[in-house]
């Protein structure tokens, strides 16, 4: 017998805010029966391709230290700096620039409650040859 991971929680302080953000990131839409509305203390996003979820929850206590787990993610379409700037636009905060000269790497961003997520070169960027 295995498990299979449910949902992606975050902890947080505006649910409905953080929710809001990470929409726009990822592309997620709101669970039609359920939607996300201001005040909400749980706010749930999904990807309707995979089936992926991530719930967004209200916590009393603010974030303290480093993530000790994070989302790695790649563009659907496009490049890795297109979207890094796509999603600066959207709030978001450079925390470290790991990129190489190469054209590898990544970029480490903060989303608005200083949740840190790495950015990395679309699939297509990566089976470019260097």
């Amino acid at each position: 017998m295995t498990s299979f991971v449910s949902h992606t929680s975050v902890d947080c302080a505006n649910a409905y805010e953080l929710s809001e953000f990470w929409r726009g990131v990822l592309g997620y839409s709101m669970v039609p029966d359920d939607p996300n509305e201001p005040g909400h203390e749980e706010c749930l996003i999904l990807d309707a391709d995979t089936g992926h979820s991530v719930l967004f929850i209200e916590v009393p206590e603010p974030k303290a230290v480093k993530n000790r787990l994070h989302f790695d993610l790649r563009p659907r379409a496009g490049s890795r700096d297109a979207e890094v700037e796509r999603v600066l636009a959207l709030g978001a905060t450079q925390v470290a620039d790991l990129r190489r000269s190469d054209g590898g790497g990544w970029v480490v961003l903060a989303d608005p409650e200083g949740n840190e997520f790495c950015m990395l070169r679309s699939l297509d960027e990566a089976a470019q040859p260097s």
